[in-house]
């Protein structure tokens, strides 16, 4: 056993890296993994300049993350396709953690999330990624786009950030201050570039206007001397060196909240873009847990050189997408380009005007409102809307993490009301279980005494009170009859709530029987001690015909049908004393 765990843990492990298909699909088409690559690290820049501002760490953090976490997710990751680096969703995470933390606080917490996404992949967690509906990433998506447009209200409106971690209140502060001593040249320049996005995305969208609106709103800066529009600022010529000295180990242990939520944000965000990469394409297949892993080696380095945490970007992988990428090749020379101007342009980058980073961002945040899926998803169903509407309200004022949980849970109470509403309890005939030629003669004497149902569907905590007030409330019969094949699962709930309404039944001296119960369903009621007061002295029933005769053989000892009968059938309800009593009788579908 000890020598072939080893063995066990090193295949586990090799699974993880990057096969040799993988590796040799780099090779196929060079060329245009290497156009696709030069045009996705020109889309990239400016998103990764105003990432890292918006997290609160600089747009030098933003770069590195690109740089180092964009190279190690493309070589390791699972997706040939994806590219990875700074995202919007990720800054909305990191703003409160600087805010308490500090950076460094923001460094060891994408060092921790690195190792517990590690920790996910080997735990083979990703393939759980595919039970996130539809509604909730629609309305994590929406959520987000409100919250990165209103973190670039201050720089859109050329004021400083207020005090304050609450995204409303911030932007509405901004908003304020804007009114007291307005900046018409930083809207001017914010607007400017979010117009030229825009319209010509729709125009040419092979076109990175991105890289075009921010290029022309620093000559314009430049040019006509506009000192209102901020420019980002210094950045360093390359690289720091790697570096743990922002680690306080005995600040870790509260930073181990933050950093679930961070790689859970990264873990959602990198499988759902690797998703959208695979829908996008022909034959392109990723694997969750490889991706997983892919990131987490990301965000275990990106901190040593001053990175964020980085996660799979959407928008730069579709981008990757539409100009032909077919392997990891592309991703890699992404990263590369942005190394090259790391270490060439640093002069030139500082010189970006902030208000043109929010252009960038608010534009951004428009283009990731799918208004047609928007409008399909709230008009499916109203649970669908509701879940949409209530996820992105809760992303807008709660925690990311929380929104999606919370859509989960939403999302999931619904679903068990839709299938608790499948189950219904409807009442059938007897007659036609009813053996020879005497069903028309004692039709009317068994509609006195007999009453069937027949159980459709789960009977669980969901729904299972209303079988009880329906079955209990039975009154002026003898015998009733439930079918119970079609019964599709009961759990502990719903065989407590029979077994009260089989006791209730029996204080007023109706005797219930069984059929067609299912072994697994015999054993849940079994565990609660309803199975026993289910079949009278040790009977079951198989078919409904059967319960039938069973309850007719019951009435004939009581005297209530002519006959003396065989195979008395005496309730657990029995009562002493003269006169009948009536009988309750549980049985399955007719076709038993």
């Amino acid at each position: 056993m000890s020598s072939s765990l080893p063995g066990r843990v090193w295949s586990s492990a090799r699974s993880l890296l990057p096969a040799r298909a993988d590796l040799a699909a780099m090779g196929r088409n060079p060329r245009r993994d290497l156009l696709a690559g030069l045009t996705v690290a020109i889309v990239a820049l400016p998103l990764a300049l105003g990432f890292g501002v918006s997290s609160g760490l600089g747009a030098e953090a933003g770069l590195a993350t690109a740089v180092v976490a964009g190279a190690l997710a493309a070589l390791f990751g699972g997706s040939n396709l994806q590219v990875s680096g700074p995202t919007g969703a990720m800054t909305v995470v990191l703003v409160p953690i600087v805010a308490e933390y500090g950076p460094g606080g923001v460094l060891s917490v994408g060092l921790i999330a690195g190792a517990l996404l590690i920790a996910l992949a080997v735990a083979r967690a990703g393939r759980f990624m595919q039970y996130v509906p539809a509604p909730v990433v629609e309305g994590f998506t929406l959520g987000i786009a409100c919250v990165i447009g209103l973190q670039e209200v201050p720089n859109a409106l050329g004021v400083a950030k207020p005090e304050g971690d609450q995204i409303l209140v911030v932007a509405w502060r901004a908003v304020e201050a804007f009114v007291r001593q307005p900046n018409w040249t930083a809207v001017g320049l914010a607007l400017a570039v979010a117009a030229v996005m825009l319209i010509g995305a729709r125009w040419r969208p092979a076109i990175p206007f991105s890289l075009v609106a921010v290029l022309a709103a620093t000559l314009a800066a430049q040019l006509f001397h506009l000192d209102a529009a901020e420019p980002i600022g210094d950045l360093p010529a390359g690289l720091p060196a790697p570096s743990l000295s922002f680690l306080d180990p005995a600040a870790l242990g509260s930073l181990l909240a933050p950093a679930v939520a961070v790689a859970a944000l990264a873990a959602l965000e990198s499988l759902l873009s690797a998703s959208v990469a695979d829908g996008m394409t022909v034959g392109q297949q990723h694997d969750p847990d490889k991706e997983l892993f892919g990131q987490g080696l990301a965000n275990l380095a990106a901190p040593l050189f001053g990175g964020v945490p980085a996660t799979g970007a959407i928008a730069r992988t579709a981008v990757n997408v539409r100009t032909g990428a077919g392997s990891r090749l592309a991703a890699l020379v992404h990263a590369a380009v942005l190394a090259v101007i790391v270490f060439a342009a640093a002069p030139l980058v500082s010189r970006i005007p902030l208000a043109a980073l929010a252009g960038v961002l608010l534009a951004t945040a428009v283009r990731m409102v799918e208004v047609g899926s928007l409008r399909a998803m709230a008009r499916a169903t109203r649970s669908d809307a509701v879940v949409l509407v209530l996820t992105a309200v809760a992303t807008l004022a709660l925690d990311l993490v929380y929104a999606v949980v919370i859509g989960l849970l939403v999302t999931g109470a619904l679903a068990l009301r839709a299938v608790a509403k499948q189950a219904r309890m409807e009442r059938i005939s007897v007659v036609p279980h009813l053996p020879g030629e005497d069903r028309v003669a004692e039709h009317a004497l068994l509609a006195e005494h007999i009453v069937a149902y027949r159980l459709d569907g789960p009977l669980f905590f969901a729904d299972a009170h209303r079988f009880l007030l329906e079955l209990s409330e039975v009154a002026d019969v003898r015998v009733v009859i439930l079918r119970m094949s079609r019964v599709s699962t009961i759990d502990a709930t719903g065989a407590l709530v029979l077994k009260g309404a089989v006791e209730k039944l029996n204080r007023r001296g109706i005797v219930v029987l069984t059929s067609g119960i299912r072994p697994g369903q015999r054993r849940v009621l079994d565990s609660v001690g309803a199975w026993e007061l289910l079949r009278p002295e040790g009977r079951e029933y198989a078919t409904t015909t059967e319960a039938v005769e069973g309850a007719r053989a019951h009435l004939r000892s009581a005297g209530v049908l002519p006959g003396t009968g065989t195979g008395t059938v005496p309730g657990p309800g029995t009562v002493p004393g003269p006169g009948p009593r009536p009988v309750s009788v549980i049985t399955e579908e007719s076709s038993r």
